[in-house]
C-alpha cells in the first residue's frame, strides 16, 4: 500500500507520498528501487499531479492510460470534468489494459478499481472506483496511512504556515506508524488559480 497526500492552503497545491511498495509480506524500500509514486499529467489547462493506492499495476496503466489521450480530452478543472474525463477513460481500460471491472457481485456500476488523489490549479480531488469524485478544501489522503495522516495534518492546518509543511506532517506520521508506509517522501508543488 501507500500513504499519498493533498494540501491546499496559501495559494498553493501540494502533493507527497513515501516511498514504499509491498507485495504481501515483502517490502521494497527505495534502496531497492526507485519508487515514485506521484507523476504528472499534460492536461487541456495544463498540468495535473496523480497518485493511486492500491495495487501497483495501478500507477502504470493509468499513467500510460493517460498519457495516450490528446492532452485537450483530458479535462481536470471541476468535479464534474474529472467524472467525465474518467467515465471516457473506462472503456479504454477495459479494452486496452484488461481491467477486471467486478468487486462484488451487487455493484451499481461497473468498478474502474481505482483510489486516486489528482491536484492541480483549481484544486485536489479524491477520484474512487465507481468514478465518483470529491473536492476537497484543505486536505486529503489515500492508501493504507491515511488514517495517521488525516489525523497529523488535522492537527498541524492551522498551525503551519504553509501547504507544504502540513503534506509532509501527514506522510511523516504515515511513515512513522503505518507498516505500509517508509520515507523518502516525495513532494511536488503548484500553484492555485484562486486561493482559498
Amino acid at each position: 500500500m501507500t500513504t499519498v497526500v493533498a494540501v491546499r492552503k496559501g495559494g498553493q497545491v501540494v502533493m507527497a507520498a513515501d516511498a514504499l511498495v509491498t507485495f504481501g509480506d515483502t517490502r521494497l524500500s527505495f534502496n531497492a528501487e526507485a519508487n515514485q509514486k506521484l507523476f504528472k499529467v499534460a492536461d487541456a489547462e495544463g498540468e495535473s499531479v496523480f497518485a493511486v493506492a492500491g495495487a501497483a499495476a495501478h500507477f502504470l496503466v493509468l499513467q500510460q492510460a493517460l498519457a495516450a489521450q490528446p492532452a485537450d480530452a483530458l479535462r481536470f478543472g471541476s468535479k464534474d470534468q474529472i467524472f467525465r474525463t474518467f467515465t471516457l477513460l473506462h472503456p479504454v481500460l477495459k479494452e486496452s489494459f484488461f481491467l477486471q471491472t467486478k468487486e462484488d457481485e451487487h455493484d451499481p456500476y461497473e468498478s474502474s478499481q481505482f483510489t486516486m488523489l489528482l491536484a492541480n490549479p483549481s484544486g485536489i480531488y479524491g477520484i474512487y472506483s465507481y468514478r465518483e469524485v470529491f473536492e476537497f478544501k484543505q486536505f486529503w489522503s489515500i492508501g493504507s496511512g491515511r488514517s495517521f495522516a488525516l489525523g497529523a495534518m488535522h492537527a498541524a492546518y492551522d498551525k503551519a504556515r504553509s501547504a507544504r509543511e502540513i503534506a509532509e506532517a501527514g506522510v511523516a506520521a504515515a511513515c512513522e506508524f503505518d507498516r505500509n508506509s517508509a520515507a523518502p517522501i516525495d513532494v511536488l508543488t503548484l500553484k492555485l488559480k484562486v486561493s482559498k
